[in-house]
C-alpha cells in the first residue's frame, strides 16, 4: 500500500514518463523508440506539453521524467521543465549523450529546476557502450555529462540495459559508477521492443543471479539501486531480509526531493506509471506499446484512471499463469512488458522469472 498521504494508483500515477520527441543523434541497437534524426511535425508543442504537466499535477503525480529520443533536441526544454517546477513537478531528465548537452546546457536546466539527470552507459569500457549507441565518444561523454551535472549539484543517475552483450561487465561498472559518485543506477533488463530483439534478453536463471547480486551491491553500494522490466527486485529483495522502505530505490537524498514519498506498493507498467509518446499516444509503460488514449483526446486523467488496459493492469487477481498465483503478485506482478512481448497477452505470467509459487507448485 501506498503511504496515508500518497495519491493512489488507481487516480494517479506516481511517475509520468513523456518521450518529448523521437529526434536523437545517435543510433542504438537496442531502442525502445525506434529514434530516428530529426523531429516530427507531430510532437506535442510547447502549449500542449504544458497542459500534460497542468493535468499530470493535478492529478498528483510527483515525477515526470522527459525522455526520447532525446529532449534535449527540443528548443523549448527549458521552458517545460520550468513550467513542471513551477507547478511542484520533480522533473527529471534523460538526455542522450551527444555534444548538445553542454555543461552550460545543464546549468540552464539547474536554473530552471531540473532535479535529476539520468545517462545511459551500457558498458565499463568504452568498446561496448559505444557499440550499444552507434557512435563512436559516446560512453566518454557519458562520464563527462555525469561529472558535469555532479558538479554543478544536480542529482545523477545512470541507466544501464542489460543483455548477453554486457552482463559480464556489470561488477566492473558498479564500480565505476560508485567513483561517480552518482546517486541512482537504473538497471534495465531489455524488453524486446522497438530495435531490441529477443536474443538479446537474458534467459530466467541468469536473471535471478543477477537480481540476488544487484540486492547483496544494494546494501553496500553508495548509491540506490533499482531496475526496470524486472519488477520480482522487490520480491528478492524481500527474500533476502532487506528493508521494506527500499524496494523502491528513491530515496530522499536532500531538499530538492521533498515531497517524493516511498512507495510501498509496487510500481509497475499502468500501475503508478504512465508513458505519453511524442505524439500523445498514452500507454502503460514504453515497453508496453499499447494505446489506451491520446492527450488531445482522452486527456490523461481519463484514460489512467478508466480506461480498460490501465484498468486491468491495476488488478493482481487477473493475471495469468504463475503471476497470477504468486504471493508476491502485489508488490512485483512481474513484467507486464515482457509478457505482453512474448506472448500477445498484457496479463501473461512473466517469463523471465524462474520463481515457482507453492500456489503454482500445490496445482
Amino acid at each position: 500500500m501506498e503511504r496515508p498521504n500518497a495519491v493512489p494508483f488507481d487516480e494517479a500515477p506516481f511517475i509520468l514518463f513523456w518521450e518529448t520527441t523521437r529526434a536523437c543523434d545517435l543510433a542504438c541497437l537496442h531502442c525502445r523508440a525506434c529514434a530516428v534524426p530529426d523531429r516530427d511535425p507531430r510532437e506535442l508543442t510547447t502549449r500542449e506539453g504544458k497542459r500534460l504537466l497542468d493535468e499530470a499535477a493535478a492529478m498528483g503525480t510527483k515525477l515526470v521524467v522527459l525522455t526520447g529520443g532525446d529532449p534535449a533536441k527540443r528548443s523549448d526544454l527549458v521552458q517545460l521543465v520550468r513550467h513542471g517546477t513551477n507547478l511542484g513537478l520533480r522533473m527529471a531528465l534523460t538526455p542522450s549523450a551527444t555534444p548538445l548537452v553542454t555543461r552550460d546546457w545543464l546549468a540552464e536546466m539547474q536554473d530552471a529546476g531540473i532535479a535529476r539527470v539520468a545517462i545511459s552507459i551500457d558498458g565499463s569500457s568504452a568498446g561496448t557502450h559505444d557499440r550499444f549507441r552507434g557512435v563512436v565518444g559516446s560512453w566518454s561523454r557519458s562520464h563527462q555529462i555525469l561529472d558535469h551535472a555532479r558538479d554543478l549539484g544536480i542529482s545523477t543517475q545512470a541507466n544501464t540495459s542489460v543483455c548477453l552483450d554486457n552482463v559480464g561487465e556489470l561488477p566492473l561498472l558498479a564500480t565505476q559508477l560508485a567513483e561517480r559518485r552518482i546517486d541512482l543506477w537504473g538497471v534495465f533488463f531489455v524488453v524486446p521492443v522497438g530495435r531490441a530483439r529477443v536474443d538479446q534478453t537474458l534467459p530466467a536463471a541468469q536473471v535471478e543471479r543477477l537480481l540476488v547480486w544487484l540486492a547483496a551491491l544494494s546494501k553496500r553500494a553508495p548509491y540506490d539501486v533499482k531496475t526496470t522490466a524486472a519488477p520480482q527486485f522487490r520480491r528478492v529483495l524481500l527474500q533476502h531480509k532487506a528493508k521494506r522502505n527500499d524496494i523502491v530505490g528513491l530515496r530522499q537524498a536532500g531538499p530538492s526531493d521533498e515531497g517524493v514519498m516511498r512507495v510501498r506498493r509496487g510500481i509497475n507498467d499502468g500501475q503508478g506509471v504512465a508513458f505519453v509518446s511524442h505524439t500523445g499516444d498514452i500507454q502503460p509503460s514504453g515497453f508496453l506499446p499499447i494505446v489506451a488514449g491520446n492527450v488531445r483526446m482522452e486527456g490523461l486523467r481519463r484514460t489512467y484512471r478508466d480506461s480498460a488496459t490501465f484498468r486491468a493492469l491495476r488488478d493482481p487477481d487477473a493475471l495469468g499463469g504463475a503471476c497470477g498465483v504468486c504471493e508476491f503478485r502485489k508488490v512485483c506482478g512481474g513484467s507486464r512488458a515482457r509478457g505482453y512481448a512474448a506472448t500477445g497477452d498484457l496479463l501473461a505470467e512473466d517469463p523471465a522469472c524462474p520463481y515457482e509459487p507453492p500456489a503454482a507448485r500445490a496445482s
